[in-house]
């Protein structure tokens, strides 16, 4: 089990010996995973990596050498092999950096995974003046004041101008020290800005000003849009019409800059999410998931999921999605050795996030939280096309979305559904008529007999 700590064992351990080499390698997996190749001495650094593919990695760096062969072999160096099957890219990232930061340290793991912190905006509300800017460098007393992970810094930026159009905080870099003789900006030539760099504003006003951009960060515009469209329908049954297209404009401007963030652009506090995975493969085959938990910007995991009872995926094939196919889902289905019959799928996800909820450390290091949210930024920002898994945020009220978790779960170990067979109607029609026909022939001959 992985955890956020720097303790980390691989799997699997097996004494090598050139002798016993085809041996030994029959007994590796042809599975994915990540492996250690260790020497006799401990001053001898390991040969660490991720594969496609264990055994045939395996089998070109320890098989016997060809002839003249300049392909690296460490046949006659490596005393111990060590190894863990993953189920996926994402588990593979994780299992390679927590067995590097085990290995060599953190620094060498983030150097090896090319490891960059990514890009947030932060608002400075404890500053006189708050103002917002991009940053990639976190720290402990402003950590609940930065929203992200974007995907670049020109992301971050371009979401932060759209939502400082709405507003007129200031964006000049400066630590102000107000006067009215101050020369100002462009910003506040343009009534884009409060100026309280001239004293054009009281301290209460600024701080208000501040205080609504901070609040559109935290509900990712929805404090504003649901205002606007208030307003608008307001407006609209007291027909005043002009103004409510003007609002309409408006809340369209709103809905644009809000949507210049993705469901992953939060406080970092608050990043809660599971992250759905496919499963290792294991020797007893079950339909199963592997969920990760994302805490406070620190992932744990992985705990496997059955699907076993979670058959609304499945059913659609045969009789699509229509609502008499919705209770199959929850059907108590007893799990192999360990399960009664009471225990639903639901039971079994709650059990599973209780367990992802107890491997997360309270005191990460910003140093591990910049990393993870590295790896997790890398596998999100990525086209669906080739983002393998799924990810379900935390609900508003706390909760967990357990029923989207468990079909996204059933999606990812047992498959999309495929596509029902369209029905030749004509066919269909002819085939009826023609066994009717029959039916009326025989009703004929049997009232003539």
């Amino acid at each position: 089990m992985l955890t956020v700590t720097a303790s980390f064992h691989f799997d699997h351990l097996v004494d090598f010996a050139p002798a016993r080499a085809d041996e030994i390698l029959r007994t590796v997996p042809a599975l994915p995973g990540v492996f250690a190749l260790c020497g006799a001495k401990t001053d001898d650094q390991p040969y660490l990596t991720r594969t496609a593919d264990l055994r045939r990695r395996m089998r070109r760096l320890l098989d016997p050498p060809e002839s003249q062969s300049k392909r690296l072999n460490l046949r006659e160096k490596v005393a111990r092999v060590e190894y863990s099957v993953t189920g996926s890219e994402f588990e593979s990232q994780l299992v390679l950096y927590h067995a590097a930061a085990a290995l060599f340290g953190y620094a060498e793991a983030r150097r090896r995974l090319k490891l960059h912190t990514p890009y947030f905006l932060r608002i400075t509300m404890t500053n006189a003046h708050p103002r917002v800017y991009a940053t990639n460098r976190l720290s402990k007393r402003g950590l609940g004041e930065m929203y992200g992970p974007f995907p670049s810094r020109v992301a971050a930026e371009r979401y932060s101008d759209a939502v400082l159009d709405l507003f007129k905080l200031r964006r000049c870099y400066e630590d102000l020290e107000p006067y009215p003789e101050h020369p100002g900006c462009v910003y506040g030539e343009m009534k884009k800005c409060l100026e309280p760099c001239k004293m054009a504003c009281t301290a209460e006003q600024y701080t208000a000003e501040a205080e609504a951009v901070k609040r559109f960060f935290d509900t990712r515009g929805e404090s504003m849009i649901a205002q606007l469209a208030q307003e608008r329908d307001e407006a609209a049954a007291a027909m005043e019409f002009e103004r409510a297209a003007a609002i309409h404009a408006q809340w369209q401007k709103v809905k644009a800059a809000a949507a210049q963030a993705d469901w992953l652009v939060r406080p970092v506090p608050c990043l809660r999410a599971v992250v759905v995975q496919a499963a290792a493969a294991g020797a007893e085959q079950r339909e199963e998931a592997a969920l990760f938990l994302l805490e406070g910007g620190c992932l744990s995991g992985p705990e496997r999921l059955s699907t076993l009872g979670v058959r609304a995926v499945r059913e659609q094939t045969s009789v699509g999605s229509s609502l008499f196919a919705q209770p199959l889902m929850l059907q108590a289905v007893p799990l192999e050795g360990e399960a009664t019959a009471t225990d639903s799928p639901e039971e079994r996800a709650a059990r599973v996030l209780a367990a992802l909820q107890q491997d997360v450390s309270s005191t990460a290091d910003l140093a591990l939280v910049s990393d993870h949210l590295s790896m997790l930024r890398r596998w999100y920002y990525r086209p669906e096309k080739q983002r393998a898994g799924e990810i379900y945020f935390q609900n508003a009220d706390g909760s967990w979305p357990v029923r989207k978790i468990l079909r996204g779960a059933a999606r990812v170990a047992i498959g999309e559904p495929k596509a029902m067979a369209e029905t030749d109607r004509g066919a269909a029609k002819a085939a009826k008529e023609r066994i009717l026909g029959e039916g009326r022939v025989a009703a004929a001959d049997e009232a003539a007999g």
